[in-house]
């Protein structure tokens, strides 16, 4: 009898146990079609960057200068004694022509190209093959050895212009391609992320404030384009840090809010035009700081340029100065930034801090000296 009742109890709770089972598997019959279908969705789809270089590849360029020059016969051929014995050498000078390859950037539908200023450094022609097939000579404009930025020009119509973006927004980790034409291969991308920003005092030129990528960069892509994921440019690609020669994960790109002012101001005046105070400084240390009491802080000059505006103005080494033009100072590089701004001929004022005492010097800014690009 007893065996009877557990025998009913189990058949039971079977029964329950397979109704319950049936009603998860009909609740959740849908759930998991769709999910089933989403996977099947997922691994079809193509994860691509393709519309981002469509935008912008056609806009960049393959940049090729030459420098055409006269060899100088060797003086040997010139000594009386070997003219003697040998009779006289050929004379006329032979022509040399050397070659360098880079990329650029068409900026706007006029023709203008952004590059960089040692690609097309002592250039007698220069030479553009652009992403359709097409070439011409390119005029230099002018070019700026600070920013190590160049300016040219090419008479073409039906330009392709590339989408800008806003340099200020890039974050560590974005995505980024850098578009250009390395070792002559042809127009080429590499992909990579934004490694670091604001990358400061590399040496590379005076003004460098660069992103750094992991992008490949090699030669021939300098003065190509750094673009993000969205297919606008955020960088002129400019230079590597290798000790192979080869890419190893350390590109360096100007930013494109700062290669945009070096193009406006280029195209309108040829060059560049900032302010000069004629100063070197470097930064205050935390005790001189908190010693003197300085709340923003502050840059202690070291050196000054001989009648430069600086001296005129009386400043001299071992002051602190404390702010330009009403502008608070903490550091060379906000400095330098500071001064590049003041338009030359422009009357200012500097707060320097002289033995523990505040005082107020008037002095007119200067044309910042251009810088020339080694030959």
């Amino acid at each position: 009898m007893q065996f009877k009742k557990n025998l009913i109890f189990m058949l039971q709770y079977s029964a329950y146990g397979l109704a319950i089972a049936f009603l998860f598997l009909l609740l959740t019959s849908n759930n998991l079609l769709s999910n089933l279908s989403f996977l099947s969705s997922s691994e079809s789809t193509r994860y691509s960057f393709n519309d981002a270089v469509a935008s912008t590849a056609p806009a960049v360029v393959n940049v090729y200068a030459s420098k055409v020059y006269q060899e100088r016969s060797h003086p040997l051929f010139q000594d009386p004694l070997f003219r003697h014995f040998f009779g006289d050498a050929p004379t006329m000078p032979k022509k040399r022509r050397d070659s360098s390859i880079g990329s650029g950037v068409i900026m706007n539908t006029a023709g203008y190209i952004l590059t960089n200023a040692h690609v097309i450094q002592g250039a007698n022609e220069i030479r553009i093959t652009l992403n359709d097939g097409r070439q011409t000579q390119a005029q230099l404009i002018g070019f700026d050895a600070d920013t190590d930025l160049a300016v040219i020009k090419i008479p073409m119509q039906n330009l392709p212009q590339i989408p800008i973006g806003n340099s200020a927004e890039l974050k560590i980790g974005d995505i980024v391609l850098a578009i250009g034409n390395p070792y002559n291969f042809g127009q080429t991308v590499t992909q990579g992320i934004v490694s670091a920003t604001s990358r400061k005092r590399r040496g590379i030129s005076f003004f460098d404030d660069f992103i750094q990528t992991d992008a490949d960069i090699n030669l021939g892509n300098s003065g190509g384009a750094l673009i993000n994921a969205a297919g606008e440019l955020i960088g002129i690609n400019t230079a590597i840090v290798t000790s192979s020669g080869g890419s190893e994960g350390i590109g360096l790109a100007t930013p494109v809010n700062q290669a945009l002012d070096v193009l406006n101001q280029i195209i309108k005046n040829g060059r560049v035009v900032r302010g000069w105070l004629g100063i070197e400084a470097q930064t205050l240390s935390a005790d001189i700081i908190k010693s003197a009491n300085l709340e923003t802080g502050g840059v202690l000059v070291t050196a000054i340029m001989r009648n430069g505006p600086a001296e005129n103005a009386g400043l001299i080494p071992g002051d602190i100065m404390i702010a330009i033009d009403g502008k608070d100072v903490n550091s060379p590089d906000q400095a330098i930034e500071t001064i590049t701004e003041l338009v030359p001929g422009s009357e200012v004022k500097i707060n320097i801090l002289r033995g523990w005492e505040q005082q107020e010097l008037i002095t007119r800014i200067a044309q910042r000296p251009a810088a020339q690009m080694p030959q």
